[in-house]
């Protein structure tokens, strides 16, 4: 109720310093990235924003045209498109602050109509693109926060990141990593694990250290209770002392137990919080969110600590139990590791990508590519994704036709300013 009247009478919210601050804090780094890109030899170009409808992985909202009758224009997802389109061009740096719409829920750090920093360059490889935006996210943060980051930052591949994290976004303000302990239930008697991994299942877990005598259990419950909403069947635990304790300290054997102390150097007091599953993703998601509710739950991370990583080398695909095929994972012009063209077709689930996000404090604060340039590569990509001829001509055709005229190898990113104003201002939600 409070904030629909903040909301109602947001003129007069606007007069607070805390909301006020938050626009300025937004101009100065649009005003920070203008001035950085310019010195860089970007050219601001806009884009249209009644646009023809194409798929890019969320739904379009539509305005109907008054001039053809039952026709409607799309509002843009992004400029994505146009901007390589202006690379077929000649424009070999582009940037624009642009409004993009994409009509889905609306959450915390999501909304329905925002703003990216956007921008693409011509002869570049996914390096080139990053060190540029580190280089811009460095200016930002020094002019606004007046932070230094250290540059280069950490790259880490997707799939470390959903093996360690169980995020493709993971917050490395606090360190609290997943262990896969299957190898200490090799030959258990523990039929529930002995049947995971028989499937060819995992067991992982979590070590919160020294806080076992905090969780009781009714606190273990919830916390059992939250990870089912990840659909993981159940929450295993240990709480390590002389005598171990626990929701399953009745069947492991003490070799098991003993196994377990030397493999995660756990000590008294230590909590040991275990998934198991044979549904590898199923696992590593309910950790990785139960692991950023311990974070705050248990206060492991500092205030106004900025941590920034880049994710690479996503998955090109991902399935879709809705739609029964493989969708681009990021959209369909997004160029596969030069290793992995001909998995396009044969190993679709192996195939990784010329993709990276920039990562802040558990947000992705932004994300792109390197594109496909190469005509061939581009028809596979569309192969790939059971599109027909037909389809293509319909929802790319204008593209595909001008990918024939010579186009430069090229990429981009995109920045979420929102999101960006929101990490520093320290707000908790858009």
């Amino acid at each position: 109720a409070l904030e629909d009247t903040r909301l109602k009478y947001r003129y007069l919210d606007i007069r607070r310093n805390c909301i006020k601050n938050n626009l300025v804090v937004r101009h100065k780094i649009m005003m920070a990235a203008r001035k950085f890109l310019d010195r860089e030899e970007f050219i601001e170009v806009e884009t249209p924003v009644l646009c023809k409808s194409t798929p890019e992985g969320a739904r379009d909202y539509l305005v109907p045209s008054r001039v053809n009758k039952g026709r409607f224009y799309a509002l843009p997802q992004s400029p994505q498109l146009f901007k390589q389109l202006l690379m077929v061009g000649g424009m070999e740096r582009y940037f624009q602050i642009a409004k993009c719409f994409r009509d889905e829920d609306l959450r915390s750090d999501r909304q329905p109509e925002f703003t990216q920093i956007d921008l693409e360059m011509s002869f570049v490889n996914e390096e080139d693109v990053m060190n540029l935006t580190e280089r811009l996210l460095k200016v930002i943060f020094k002019e606004v926060k007046g932070i230094d980051i250290s540059l280069p930052l950490r790259r880490m591949k997707y799939d470390e990141a959903i093996k360690l994290y169980g995020s493709d976004k993971p917050d490395l303000r606090f360190d609290m990593p997943i262990y896969d302990i299957g190898c200490v239930f090799d030959n258990t008697e523990f039929g529930v694990f002995q049947k995971v991994l028989s499937e060819g299942g995992i067991i992982n877990c979590l070590v919160a250290k020294g806080v076992a005598s905090q969780y009781s259990r009714k606190k273990l419950d919830q916390l059992t209770e939250y990870v089912k909403k990840y659909k993981a069947s159940g929450l295993a635990y240990l709480k390590i002392a002389d005598v171990v304790s626990g929701s399953i300290a009745k069947v492991v054997s003490e070799e098991e137990v003993a196994s377990l102390k030397d493999v995660l150097s756990l000590e008294d007091n230590d909590l040991v919080l275990i998934v198991a599953d044979k549904n590898y993703n199923i696992v590593k998601t309910a950790l990785g969110a139960l692991r950023c509710k311990l974070g705050k739950d248990l206060n492991l991370i500092k205030k106004d600590d900025y941590q920034l990583l880049w994710v690479v080398e996503f998955p090109s695909f991902e399935w879709s139990e809705e739609e029964g095929r493989y969708l681009a994972c990021h959209h369909p012009f997004t160029a596969p590791l030069d290793s992995d063209i001909d998995k396009l077709i044969t190993d679709k689930k192996h195939c990784y990508s010329k993709a990276y996000d920039i990562v802040i404090n558990g947000y992705e604060a932004g994300g792109g590519s390197i594109r496909i340039h190469d005509e061939a590569v581009q028809e596979k990509m569309f192969e790939a994704l059971e599109l027909s001829a037909d389809d293509v001509c319909e929802k790319f055709g204008f593209f595909v036709e001008a990918l024939k005229y010579g186009t430069p190898p090229h990429g981009g990113l995109a920045l979420g300013l929102d999101r960006i104003v929101m990490l520093l201002s320290g707000s908790d939600s858009l």
